[in-house]
This record gives C-alpha cells, sequence and structure tokens, in this order.
C-alpha cells in the first residue's frame, strides 16, 4: 500500500501554527514512507473563504519546503462530484430529501431529542410520503439532503494517536449532506475527496475528532473503508490556554516577517506534540524524514514556547554562510527602506556581507538588523536616553576630539589599526578602555548598544566615522 495523506487548509484566512503543524506531520510521514503529500483546498465555504487566503496558503507552505506531490485541487471545482454522490445516497435509501426550514428547525430544536438523549433532528422528513414531498416542492421549498445516519450501536476509532475511540450512535443526528443551494458540508465533501484520492491515512487536529464517527458513517453509505485517523493534540499558550492572537504571532506569515528562518520553524514545529528521545532538539529536515513516525506522538497537549523558537532561530541563524545570511536580510532592510529594490552592485554587496558578519552572532531574529544596523545606511540618529546617560558628561567632548585626533593618524583604515590606537588612547588617558570606547560607539552608531565598535568604525570608513565623531563632540559643547 502506498502511503496517501493530506492537507485541507479552510481558505478563511493566514496559515496559522495549528494547520502548519499539521501540514508538516502529514509532509514527514509521507516522505518517511515515500508516500504522497497532496494539498486540497476546502473552499466551499464562499462566505469567508477568500483568493488572498489561497494565495497565502500556498505561500506559507512553499517558504516552509513543504511541496505536494499533485495538482493543487479545490473543492469549489468539484461540486458537480458532490452533487452527483449525494444523489446516487438518495437512490440507495441511504440520504434523503429534508424540506424543513431554518425557522422550523430553530421551533423544534430545543424539544427534539435523538433516542440517546442529545438535541438534534427529529428526523420529520426521513419517511415523507411521494404525496408530502411533491407538496412541499409545490410550496418552492428547497430541501437539503440528509445521510439516513445509524442510531444503533457504536462507532469505533482505532486512532494512531490517541487509541481506541467510541462513539455511540444514537448521539448522531441525520446530518446535512448536501445544502438547499446545492453546496456540500464540510463532512461530506472531505469523504468523498478523501475516497477519490484514496487518502489512506487522515492526520488532523483533536477538533476534528468529533466529526470522525459521523464521517466513518459516510464512508460506510459510500461503500468505502475509512482511512486509518490520527487526530493531533492541542496547541496551548505558556499559560495554556489554547494558543491564540493574544499570544503573540500566530500566523506563519507573520513568524516570516517577524524574522524567523524556516529551518528553525520546522524543527520547532516537529516538536510540538513529537519527540525522538528526551535529549535531542536539533533536526535537520533530513533527519525529521528520517526519524518521524506516528508512534512517537504524544496525546499531551505541547506548549508553544517563544523563548524555546528565538533560541533555534538563532542557532540557524548562526549556521548561514554570511553570503547567504545576507541573501535572506536583503528583504528586512528594503522593508525598512535601508535599501533600495534594485539588485545590489558588487561593492554594495562586500559591504552588507561585511556588516553581516560582525551582527550575525547578536541576531535571534532577521528582522533585528534593522535597528542594529541602520546607522550604516543613514545619517546616525543619536537616541535621547544614550545621548544623557553617555555623552552629556564632563570630559566626554575633549574625550571625542582626542579619540578623533588619534585616529586622523591611522594610515590603514583597518579594526585591527582601528583598535590598537584607541587601545593606546585609554593608556595615554589613563582611563579604563570602555569609558573611551562608549562615547565613540554611542557617537557613530546613536546608540549604546551596537555591532563590535573597532569593525563598525572599518565598515563606516574614516571620514565618515571622524565626521559623526566630530559632530556629537560640538553637539554636547
Amino acid at each position: 500500500m502506498t502511503i496517501r495523506v493530506r492537507f485541507a487548509p479552510s481558505p478563511t484566512g493566514y496559515l496559522h501554527v495549528g494547520g502548519a503543524r499539521t501540514a508538516l506531520y502529514n509532509w514527514l510521514f509521507a516522505r518517511h514512507s515515500g508516500g504522497k503529500f497532496i494539498l486540497r483546498i476546502e473552499d466551499t465555504d464562499r462566505a469567508r473563504s477568500t483568493e488572498d487566503a489561497i494565495r497565502g496558503i500556498i505561500q506559507s507552505m512553499s517558504w516552509l519546503g513543504l511541496d505536494w506531490d499533485e495538482n493543487l485541487s479545490r473543492q469549489t471545482e468539484r461540486l458537480d462530484v458532490y452533487a452527483a454522490k449525494a444523489a446516487q445516497l438518495v437512490e440507495e435509501g441511504k440520504a434523503y430529501y429534508c424540506y424543513c426550514t431554518p425557522e422550523e428547525l430553530k421551533e423544534r430544536r430545543g424539544a427534539s431529542r435523538l433516542p440517546g438523549g442529545a438535541h438534534g433532528y427529529d428526523r420529520r422528513c426521513r419517511h415523507l410520503s411521494v404525496e408530502e414531498e411533491a407538496a412541499h416542492r409545490a410550496d418552492d421549498r428547497w430541501p437539503a439532503i440528509r445521510l439516513n445516519s445509524s442510531d444503533e450501536g457504536s462507532t469505533i476509532i482505532e486512532d494512531l494517536v490517541r487509541g481506541r475511540v467510541e462513539f455511540d450512535n444514537a448521539e448522531l443526528d441525520d446530518l446535512i449532506i448536501m445544502r438547499p443551494d446545492g453546496v456540500p458540508t464540510y463532512n461530506f465533501a472531505s469523504v468523498v475527496d478523501d475516497i477519490e484520492m484514496e487518502i489512506t491515512h487522515v492526520i488532523r487536529g483533536e477538533d476534528h475528532l468529533p466529526n470522525t464517527p459521523r464521517q466513518s458513517q459516510i464512508y460506510t453509505a459510500l461503500g468505502a473503508a475509512p482511512p486509518t485517523f490520527a487526530h493531533l493534540s492541542m496547541i496551548l499558550g505558556p499559560d495554556k490556554a489554547p494558543l491564540s492572537k493574544r499570544h503573540g504571532a500566530t500566523s506563519i506569515e507573520a513568524f516570516r516577517d517577524e524574522g524567523y528562518l524556516p529551518e528553525a520553524l520546522i524543527n520547532f514545529l516537529a516538536l510540538l506534540g513529537w519527540s525522538w528521545d528526551d535529549r535531542t532538539t536539533l533536526f535537520s529536515i533530513e533527519e525529521l524524514i528520517e526519524k518521524f513516525t506516528l508512534d512517537d506522538v504524544g496525546k499531551s497537549p505541547a506548549v508553544f514556547d517563544t523563548q524555546k523558537l528565538e533560541w533555534l532561530n538563532g542557532h540557524y541563524i548562526r549556521e548561514l554562510s554570511t553570503v547567504e545570511l545576507v541573501k535572506r536580510l536583503l528583504y528586512f532592510w528594503r522593508g525598512a527602506g535601508l535599501l533600495p529594490e534594485a539588485e545590489v552592485d558588487t561593492e554594495t554587496h562586500a559591504r552588507l556581507v561585511e556588516i553581516a558578519s560582525i551582527c550575525q552572532e547578536r541576531l535571534v531574529k532577521l528582522s533585528d538588523i534593522v535597528e542594529l544596523t541602520d546607522f550604516f545606511f543613514q545619517p546616525v540618529r543619536i537616541d535621547q536616553e544614550a545621548a544623557e546617560k553617555v555623552l552629556r558628561k564632563d570630559g566626554v567632548a575633549e574625550m571625542l576630539n582626542a579619540a578623533r585626533a588619534k585616529l586622523e593618524t591611522v594610515e590603514v583604515w583597518s579594526r585591527e589599526r582601528i583598535e590598537q590606537g584607541l587601545r593606546d588612547l585609554a593608556e595615554e588617558l589613563d582611563e579604563k578602555p570602555r569609558k573611551v570606547f562608549q562615547p565613540i560607539r554611542v557617537a557613530v552608531s546613536g546608540r549604546k548598544v551596537s555591532p563590535p565598535l573597532f569593525e563598525s568604525l572599518e565598515i563606516l570608513g574614516k571620514e565618515e566615522s571622524l565626521d559623526r565623531m566630530a559632530a556629537a563632540a560640538e553637539m554636547i559643547t
């Protein structure tokens, strides 16, 4: 048997963390077993589904590197298939037309009880006579189609994550499979697609577990065996509440725009419910494919640990070559207006490589590069707090002028010569090096915290560095 799995998001918004983890687990399961991974867009909710959301899902999947093996499928392109399958079930006596209006259903819902005691549809239309149906149609009532569900016995699911789960059929009503407007419901369209796409395993979030007995009955009605199910635990925030926007970013696009690497996010998502052992944290995508099985997926909810994600991201940033790092940083420099959209020339690229190389160890997220390096691209803007705490002190103007005079004598403008000159100055002034270096740092970068000082001065160039020191000294005199 060839393993065939699918990720089937509804395009009503961005791809969020929970959906991305589901997609990843399906993808890893397929890649590990040599199977097929299918992307299906479940867009029958026309009121909420948007083309922008579909594009966003595709872009997020591509950015994460989760490729799919067959052409993208959209449910709105298959409405005739669902209609034919529903009509077939009616013809076989496995489904029936329901003429009840929404108002009538609402009025009777409170009083209607299923054999098991739960509230639900009272099956009023299940045994309508031909004359009653004709009367309803003459009354211009457009019928929905309901499944003729079994209310006896139980539906048992052998879930690969949750184990044996049993549902009392008496608690299930005759669910609608086709709405009066000819649009299928989620449960019906999903099952029809899974049968036709020969899906062998359905790996999804545990919020879909209540749908499983209903879908199992639809499989049976359509003469197909249900796939193997695996329902993944919830993802919680640090406060143990379900992860939501109030915990911070939850969409993949937001994580991308904040400066997380896809490699780090993939590694992090894999660990939200799965583990290889109790020690290993870092996994390349090749290692995840090799090691991933559903046997190692746990039942307990996973907690989204932002600090762990940031640690992983910093690790993967440091693993990049400086050339590759620059390639990824361009998006953030350009987004901040520090670089034009046009392709950078050779000289600029070389300078960007130098800037990236002195910042790489300090980056937690790629977006950190903007605040860390903006002074390389535009006139320096001195932070008010830095000016008050560092520059506006007795003797600082004189110290900056002395440093400027010292550096003017440096003929070869390199980080080594710059460092030597400034350390010599500290000795001559009988000051601690830090007391000499910090005013220079603020003068050239505008902040108390910046990339390494000597390297920054080298990249800025001699003339620009000395001009900034002179301007800062003049500002405080």
